[in-house]
């Protein structure tokens, strides 16, 4: 018979975990796996390419995406609701209390990490029992699988750093107890957990993203990419406009590469909650025709084949999708130097590590505009990093085997 695998995810939208959960869902065979995937929010809009054998189970799901307007109103319709699901918001008061006063002291807010164990609360219940179930994210999926999926084996995947996400012993209330195993994507990651998890290593794995080499290449020779016809340097962002990815410091990094009198235009494909004030950013410095935030879009292949530069500045990653489409595609990489970028990218041998300030984002991009050869060098040496790891499809296959 067939075993009964469930994915938990909290939405399905267009960024880095979801793309690999679609990987993984591909490469697990329906021949031996009924696999039923539950999206916690109940929307996103990559629900159109979920693999054919891969059960929905929202009853009301909407493709609206979570970055739009629209999709913003329903996400906060769906969170009042599951508020006054069961009294939920009445019963965690307590908690979200002493979450909120916990972040104050640590003069950082998170609101979406008060809210998940709600949302996880008053959530509908699956009633069917499963093999395995995994939550492929942490925060709401994690609670959820946690306290009311029935499974005989439980693992959760862990894909951003712990010490800096926002996370807590006290948010998570020992949830991670429920898990048979936990994958955290990066060794990075895996030891920032453990940081904060110890008891756990026993239980501990890495399993890395999941990414499909040969459909990347294929799909950056399509048609798209960049329509203007700039002349210059081509500088390419990928990633949500958020507080995490600090494109406040690019703009600034832009700024001052003008300033030095280069000829360069900086684009990011991506959309997010900071648009407004990066939009304004942009227009004090003047830079509209220089620094284009130009949203998301479907295929963002063809752009990293044409631009001249990939940088990832970013505060924290678990580890960075958008670098390793990069090197899939063999770019010239700038990245700021911290755990999970580390792991990715060896210092100027396949890219150029920075300090998170603009000075030094604008110094190693400045390095590599005036040195065509050693754009050339990292570009050549990022096509032979190593991306696939079929062998960690083990990991996930083993809890089947020690049922």
């Amino acid at each position: 018979m067939k075993k009964k695998l469930l994915f938990v995810i909290n939405t399905l939208s267009a960024a880095g975990a979801e793309m690999a959960l679609l990987e993984l869902l591909r490469r697990l065979s329906p021949d031996e796996y009924d696999i039923s995937l539950y999206v916690l929010m109940g929307q996103g809009e990559l629900s159109d390419r979920l693999p054919k054998h891969v059960t929905l189970l929202n009853k009301d799901y909407s493709s609206v995406s979570v970055l739009s307007e629209e999709g913003r109103k329903h996400m906060y319709r769906h969170i009042i609701k599951a508020m006054f699901c069961r009294g939920t918001v009445f019963r965690r008061l307590p908690y979200m209390a002493a979450g909120l006063f916990e972040m104050v002291k640590k003069h950082k807010i998170w609101p979406d990490k008060l809210l998940w164990r709600i949302i996880s609360d008053g959530s509908p219940r699956l009633k069917e029992r499963y093999d395995v179930a995994v939550a492929y994210l942490e925060g709401g999926s994690t609670y959820y699988v946690a306290d009311y999926v029935n499974a005989k084996k439980k693992a959760a995947f862990i894909h951003i750093d712990y010490t800096q996400a926002g996370y807590t012993r006290r948010l998570d209330k020992n949830c991670y107890e429920e898990f048979d195993a936990i994958f955290p994507i990066a060794e990075s990651v895996r030891d920032k957990f453990l940081e904060v998890y110890p008891e756990y290593k026993e239980k501990t794995a890495v399993f890395h993203n999941m990414l499909n080499s040969e459909e990347i290449k294929k799909k950056s020779r399509l048609a798209g990419g960049f329509t203007d016809d700039y002349r210059g340097i081509r500088i390419l962002s990928v990633g949500r406009l958020t507080w995490q990815k600090s494109y406040e410091s690019a703009v600034e990094a832009m700024r001052l590469l003008k300033t030095e009198g280069y000829s360069a235009r900086w684009y990011v494909l991506g959309e997010g909650s900071e648009r407004q004030m990066l939009e304004q950013q942009i227009a004090k410095a003047g830079l509209e025709e220089d620094f284009i935030l130009a949203g998301a879009v479907e295929n963002p292949y063809p752009y990293y084949l044409q631009a001249d530069i990939c940088v990832q500045a970013t505060r924290f990653e678990g580890k960075s999708i958008a670098i390793q489409e990069a090197q899939i595609l063999g770019c010239a990489i700038v990245a700021s130097d911290n755990n999970s970028n580390r792991e990715q990218i060896t210092d100027g041998k396949d890219g150029f590590l920075c300090k998170l300030e603009p000075e030094d984002i604008k110094e190693k991009i400045k390095l590599l505009i005036l040195d065509k050869k050693q754009r050339e060098a990292f570009q050549k040496a990022a096509l032979c990093k190593k991306i696939s790891y079929e062998e960690d499809l083990m990991l996930l296959k083993g809890l089947f085997e020690n049922e």
